[in-house]
Parts: structure tokens; C-alpha cells; sequence
């Protein structure tokens, strides 16, 4: 697995961790973790304050609350 690019906390709120990987395995990791652990279950996810944060830098970028006035 490759260490290069940004790294995103992922947060599991039933195992009480937060672990960092790399956004090009985000998705694996995640879905990884919730099928070995959990079930299935999609309880681990990116920490939410990150998910937050990054939605509304996506809103901006997108300039979805310009006003067109």
C-alpha cells in the first residue's frame, strides 16, 4: 500500500480508533475495516469534522452560494 498523497482520518466510533490513510485508499480501507469488524455494518467513516470541512470547501469551489443577483 502506498503512503503517497494526503492522508484522511478515518473514524471508528465502536472501536474507539481513528486511523489515517491515504485518499487513494480511502474507500478500501474503510469498507475493509467495516467488513472484517463490523459485519458489513458502516460504522467506520471519515471523521466527521474532516467530511464537514471538506464539503464546504466542494460548496465554494462549485460556488453554489454565489448569489447570481
Amino acid at each position: 500500500m502506498s503512503d503517497d498523497g494526503p492522508q484522511v482520518p478515518i473514524h471508528c466510533p465502536d472501536c474507539e480508533t481513528t486511523t489515517r490513510a491515504p485518499l487513494s485508499e480511502l474507500e478500501t480501507r474503510i469498507e475493509r475495516h467495516n467488513e472484517a469488524v463490523h459485519d458489513g455494518e458502516d460504522v467506520a467513516r471519515v471523521d466527521p469534522g474532516v467530511a464537514e470541512q471538506f464539503q464546504k470547501l466542494l460548496v465554494e469551489d462549485m460556488g453554489l452560494l454565489e448569489d447570481d443577483a
